[in-house]
């Protein structure tokens, strides 16, 4: 019998369990980055709440703004995803 990836397997890139637990530990280390630079849940789901309710009446702001948040997201984003990729590839 072959040992098939199930499609659920695939697209989590490994067993649910296992992938979880990396999500919960990559969500505490940014929790702790975050913190330490002030921001809290509530402060974060306020200013996206306010910033997509503002969205129709800035125009081209909106898209500069939006382009400065995916720079500001990527600069926690990108890295933690290279450590990532960087140890799983050390286990093949």
């Amino acid at each position: 019998m072959t040992d098939r990836p199930t499609r659920t397997r695939r697209f989590l890139g490994g067993s649910l369990v296992p992938v979880l637990l990396k999500l919960v530990v990559l969500c505490f280390l940014v929790g702790i980055l975050l913190a330490s630079l002030g921001f809290t849940p509530e402060a974060l789901i306020y200013g996206l709440r306010r910033w997509l309710s503002h969205l129709p009446e800035m125009g081209w702001d909106a898209i500069v703004e939006g382009g400065r948040y995916v720079a500001l997201g990527a600069i926690i984003v990108i890295p933690i995803w290279l450590v990532v990729r960087i140890m799983e590839s050390t286990r093949r």
